[in-house]
């Protein structure tokens, strides 16, 4: 697998209509044929009219598939901090309903976003929740998202209390969005406590890609707005990434994922089609030599521009 491997994370969130799902299914396939066997989602991707249509469908197409690596098949799905889950028995419920649209036992249970900004009293009672999913045997591991290092060393400890591991933490992690370890020193720490730091938006929304410059054109809404934004000043990235992707006769975006490999996390793209599923794949096998990371490290420290921070992240 290279000097890493990636998971698909899966989100279906935009631009999704049921006569995509053969497409999804063949991208499914693909990805663990080729060896991605961890696949990412969360209870609250796809919900509303598509009434948690992320989790069924990656649930059927785990079922369905009989090809090589079917044992291997991982599946990761991140509880909702909302509101109302207010009880340890309420994370229980949702786990046990997330298993069920999946229609096998989950893998690995996180939680998924941090509450510490708003409502810090409601971590102990979830983090409780999905211990007792652990110690009940529904769920091989349970990890955390956006959980900085104060919040993570507290949740540590009371885990630590019952004799539970924490698999991983997910945090949003790529050339323009280093912040969780240059500054939160986040995964120093979880390699001091055993913890698989998991990379989300690798490609920072498709910036790292190529696919977009400075002159446009854009996509649309806030996305569109946020490009403008930040594509004047990240070009030094940008250049970096498509001088060694000249070289390594490589694509930018297959650079931006092994420099997350290459950085020690598990970075997790997206992939609605066989072609994006083929170009991440391409991420693999191959390491940027030690030169290369430094490149592209010093083209960032270049950059006056970094993606902005998802707001649930804590300190």
């Amino acid at each position: 697998m290279g000097c890493g491997t990636w998971a698909w994370g899966n989100r279906l969130l935009w631009g999704y209509t049921p006569a995509m799902d053969s497409e999804l299914q063949q991208v499914f396939d693909y990805c663990v044929s080729h060896g991605v066997t961890l696949f990412d989602t969360g209870d609250s991707y796809g919900t509303g009219r598509l009434n948690g249509r992320s989790e069924t469908l990656l649930g059927q197409f785990a079922n369905a598939y009989t090809g090589e690596h079917q044992a291997d098949i991982c599946m990761a799905t991140k509880l909702a901090a909302y509101p109302w889950r207010l009880s340890r028995g309420a994370i229980v419920k949702a786990g046990d309903a997330s298993a069920h649209r999946l229609g096998r036992p989950l893998d690995l249970a996180q939680m998924h976003w941090s509450t510490a900004n708003y409502a810090p009293w409601q971590e102990g009672p979830f983090l409780d929740g999905l211990m007792d999913l652990y110690a009940a045997g529904k769920v091989k591991g349970v990890g955390l998202s956006n959980f900085g290092p104060r919040r993570l060393k507290l949740a540590h400890q009371r885990f630590q209390e019952r004799g539970i591991p924490i698999t991983t933490l997910q945090v949003q992690y790529s050339l323009l969005s280093t912040y969780p370890v240059t500054k939160l020193g986040l995964k120093d720490l979880c390699d001091q406590l055993g913890i698989r730091l998991i990379a989300y938006s690798p490609l920072a929304l498709g910036l790292l890609t190529g696919k977009y410059s400075a002159q446009g054109p854009f996509p649309g809404g806030l996305r569109g707005f946020l490009f403008r934004q930040l594509l004047p000043g990240i070009q030094p990235v940008l250049d970096a990434l498509r001088e060694i992707a000249t070289f390594r006769h490589k694509t930018q975006a297959q650079v931006a994922l092994n420099w997350c490999m290459a950085k020690g996390t598990i970075p997790i793209p997206g992939a609605k089609t066989l072609a994006q599923a083929q170009q991440n794949i391409g991420a693999l096998g191959w390491c940027l030599d030690a030169g290369e990371v430094h490149e592209l490290d010093q083209a960032t420290r270049r950059s006056d521009r970094q993606m902005v921070q998802n707001i649930f992240q804590s300190r």
